[in-house]
């Protein structure tokens, strides 16, 4: 049969089983017709085009990792190729397209898939930043228009949601993701799926999600990348996996596995995360695709004696995807003749990545995504740019504004002071995609300048990011003298977070520190705007500058956002979702720790023999959940509809904000809960429910919540999940150290 027929048979049943059956909102599996249609494309495929649809190739277009190989075109066109990610464009993926639609002998086309974590040409500020907002329906708009721009320049599939939980700061990938807390992580992970997938995948403006890193990527020792990680099954259900949950059960239909090992066998190895979780307790039905080599690195691991044998284990452990490694194209085949991976297993592969082509719409119409005339009209437009504004000004955390440091009155004369405060690039921060720096219309000076006019405002670089020269200072400090006011914009080089981008030191880089001291010893108010990735360890510029503004890496329209909130066009809102150390001798710190036989009292310091450090305090530098505004928020008394909660049944739980400062204003309103007495240690305190609310000032708002069982909820002394009876302590306040609280009781639960 030649090729014109086996295409003439697929057009046919394109018109016996359509796929207009739309995907189920809010499931993970795949539309109805669908799977008919998979298994009778796969009965006309040899072993060679059924192994080519497991193999995933980078275009060299962008390379996002250790190039292992050439040749993806010739691989596309033999049929060796169904997938490839780094390449985009309407243009490109249409001439890559072409090659899989007309010159291979099904002609099924290929997945493109691609980087796309904060935005695609348009970035809003990165995921860590974006989290700080705390703003649900504001992280779904900004995911919603990173699908836009991305499926707009010919791409199907995006790797994210990164949902790991992050508690080490060293570790860089905590700028990816959406910081230390499993509750506000969950209702994160569900936001970003929804904005990438939207209601439809068959809609051409919807990218499919990946959830990654499958699993507790974010817990590698020493907050080092690729590195072990060593953790009890109790640890992993509570903490680290209820985030992967959330997005498969929020309908992402791909999962990426992690670099690390899990009680001793590496992810794309470990049928306990892909097969036993993942699919048979969690109903997956997606596809499984590993990060870059991930099935090579089997090897160096130490479980995998060959490429051969990597490649075995990856695809019984359950992985459906090689990302760029090339095990399954050059060893697939001998070891299903070998009989040591089975024609089924192979099958069921094939069968994951083909359905996500008939769901997108691909499969009818290969270059629906390749519409140059769309990408004219959607990358970087207004509205675009507009999303990206609102998140960058909502991400900002307002951390220190002593002395009413700000806002700044335009008619004050302002030293900008700081090797970031002219960065383009800085602004994209990492994983900018297909970012621009040339996009960025104005860098935070250019912003300050645009705000308080040329004539009130002077810069100096001053230093460098991470070099000791010094040569800069003398200027810098000239022109601080002359000011009313000084801004410094500091912080790291947007390539110290992210991937393979780990450190031990948290400071500030090379002589910054240096410098904010000599221009903090002036006397003048100082401002520090500082940008980075993760949490710092800031405690002496906290005490010396009069008022401290985290921006993280804002995105293409942070310039604007940042010089914003600095002249009080915006009221900074944003609050923290990684607990700030003071220093990173006290890493891993978060605020849901467990409580110890010892606890240390600090109204009692000379007791000794309790869980403390002789040199620094327990507690945080900036706790989990804080954040400053313009204005001031007063909390009433919490009431409660019930002290006792009867299993099955709820309570209300209810406390009144006012605005009572000078500034209308949004304020995030957290309840924690305490579980004091329960079969095994539970946390001092867990997030279980927040609202962003606005208030204007003078005003009062009333904040409800609702409580039930299912909040109680934990994997109890023999690992079944459940609530216990006991007594409870809830908490609502502006951050995690809320003391504001009142008790009540669970009864009547079954166990």
């Amino acid at each position: 049969m030649n090729r014109l027929s086996y295409l003439f048979i697929l057009m046919l049943l394109a018109v016996i089983m359509p796929s207009e059956a739309k995907k189920k909102k809010g499931s993970s599996v795949a539309p109805k017709g669908i799977s008919e249609r998979v298994d009778s494309l796969l009965q006309l495929m040899t072993l060679e085009e059924k192994i080519g649809q497991t193999v995933l190739f980078t275009s060299r277009w962008d390379v996002t990792g250790p190039v292992l190989r050439d040749g993806e075109e010739d691989a596309i066109k033999s049929g060796q190729c169904g997938n490839i990610f780094n390449a985009h464009t309407a243009e490109y993926t249409r001439k890559l397209q072409k090659m899989a639609v007309e010159e291979t002998r099904l002609g099924i086309p290929l997945l493109f898939g691609y980087d796309v974590i904060h935005g695609h040409q348009t970035l809003a500020p990165i995921s860590l930043g974006e989290s700080a907002s705390w703003d649900l329906e504001l992280i779904e708009k900004s995911a919603r228009m990173a699908a836009r721009e991305a499926a707009a320049c010919g791409l199907h599939w995006t790797f994210a949601p990164m949902v790991d939980i992050g508690r080490d700061p060293r570790w860089g990938r905590v700028s990816e993701g959406a910081g230390e807390d499993p509750y506000l992580g969950i209702e994160i992970a569900k936001a970003r799926v929804k904005g990438f997938q939207g209601d439809d995948l068959a809609d051409k403006e919807t990218v499919l999600a990946c959830v990654k890193h499958m699993a507790a990527y974010g817990a590698a020792q020493a907050g080092r990348d690729y590195n072990s990680v060593d953790m009890s099954e109790r640890v992993l259900r509570e903490t680290y996996l209820p985030a992967y949950k959330a997005a498969i059960d929020a309908g992402a239909r791909t999962v990426m596995t992690s670099f690390n090992d899990l009680d001793g066998v590496p992810a794309t190895a470990n049928s306990f995360l892909l097969k036993d979780i993942l699919r048979d307790e969690w109903g997956f039905d997606g596809m499984v695709v590993t990060d870059y080599t991930a099935i090579n690195e089997l090897i160096p691991h130490g479980v995998a004696k060959d490429e051969y044998d990597a490649g075995v284990l990856a695809m019984k452990a359950g992985v459906d995807m090689d990302m760029e490694g090339g095990i399954y194209m050059d060893h697939l085949k001998k070891a299903i003749e070998n009989g040591d991976v089975a024609m089924e297993e192979l099958d069921n592969a094939v069968r994951n990545v083909l359905a996500l082509k008939f769901e997108l719409g691909i499969m009818d119409d290969p270059y629906r995504y390749c519409d140059e005339e769309r990408e004219k009209e959607e990358v970087l437009s207004a509205q675009n740019r507009e999303t990206a504004y609102q998140m960058a000004a909502k991400s900002c955390v307002l951390l220190k504004n002593d002395n009413s440091a700000l806002p700044i009155n335009a008619n004050e004369k302002v030293a900008v002071i700081g090797p970031l405060a002219n960065s383009k690039r800085d602004l994209l921060g990492s994983w900018k995609a297909a970012g621009k720096p040339q996009s960025v219309q104005a860098t935070i000076l250019d912003a300050i300048i645009k705000n308080g006019g040329s004539e009130n405002v002077t810069f100096s670089k001053g230093c460098d990011i991470n070099t000791d020269n010094k040569a800069g200072f003398a200027k810098a400090i000239e022109q601080a003298k002359k000011a009313d006011k000084v801004i410094m914009v500091m912080g790291e080089k947007w390539s110290m977070s992210g991937e393979a981008a780990c450190r031990t030191n948290l400071d500030f880089p090379g002589v910054q520190p240096e410098l904010i001291q000599e221009i903090t010893a002036l006397g003048k108010p100082v401002v520090l705007v500082f940008m980075t990735g993760r949490a710092m360890t800031i405690q002496k510029e906290s005490e010396s500058v009069d008022a401290l503004l985290n921006v993280w890496y804002p995105g293409v329209e942070g310039g604007r956002a940042v010089a914003d909130i600095l002249y009080g066009k915006e009221n900074p809102s944003g609050k923290l979702t990684m607990t700030f150390p003071r220093n990173v001798g006290q890493i891993p710190i978060f605020y849901s720790y467990k409580r110890t036989g010892r606890p240390f009292d600090p109204s009692k310091p000379k007791d000794t023999y309790k869980s403390r450090y002789l040199d620094v305090q327990n507690t945080p530098l900036f706790p989990f959940g804080y954040g400053l505004s313009y204005t001031q928020f007063e909390y009433s008394d919490i009431t409660i509809s019930n002290s006792e909660l009867v299993s099955g049944n709820s309570i209300e739980v209810s406390v009144s904000v006012t605005n009572s400062g000078n500034y209308d204003g949004e304020e995030v309103v957290q309840l924690y809960i305490w579980d004091q007495v329960a079969s095994v240690t539970r946390p001092v305190k867990e997030l279980k429910g927040f609202k962003k609310v606005k208030i204007n000032k003078g005003d009062t708002q009333k904040v409800n919540f609702t409580i039930n069982e299912e909040d109680l909820k934990f994997y109890r002394k023999d690992m079944t999940f459940g609530a216990e009876d006991g007594q409870f302590t809830i908490y609502i306040g502006s951050d995690s150290d809320a003391s504001n609280s009142v008790e009540f009781s669970l009864t009547g639960v079954k166990l």
